[in-house]
């Protein structure tokens, strides 16, 4: 892998160009769900990064900057994915000093992000980039 870049993902088409990578952390989200759900958050301030070899996307992480009580300003990672196929490559590790530096760059006093319970291998990662649980994330479906 040469030539690897990291950017934002400004364009709504892009984004939806990505949905092989955003099934594989929601395997049961239909696409056309993903599309009405980037339709709704984007508004909203939501944003997407992505790493690239060329023109392939081999990882991105959704991302949104904000404020609460009891975080100050933060950005809040969301959906951070990298191909199976390129695992153990470092990619993550880059897409999340990317996101540190935009953090620290935006004035921001925080990070988070909820990561699936059944997700061991995010745990891992997130803990070995200095991430601890602050709180439970309580869920009730309606």
């Amino acid at each position: 892998m040469t030539g690897l870049t990291i950017k934002e993902i400004t364009l709504p088409d892009e984004m939806l160009a990505q949905y092989h990578l955003i099934k594989q952390l929601n395997p049961a989200m239909p696409e056309t769900a993903y599309a009405e759900l980037l339709r709704q958050m984007l508004p909203n301030g939501y944003r997407m990064v992505g790493i690239f070899d060329g023109e392939t996307c081999l990882g991105l992480s959704g991302f949104w900057i904000n404020t609460k009580l009891y975080s100050g300003r933060y950005l809040e990672i969301d959906n951070f994915v990298v191909d199976t196929g390129s695992r153990s490559l470092q990619l993550g590790k880059r897409l999340s000093d990317w996101l540190h530096a935009l953090a620290l760059q935006e004035g921001c006093q925080t990070i988070m992000l909820d990561a699936y319970t059944s997700n061991n291998a995010a745990h891992r990662f997130y803990f070995r980039e200095g991430f601890h649980i602050k709180s439970y994330h309580f869920y009730k479906t309606l």
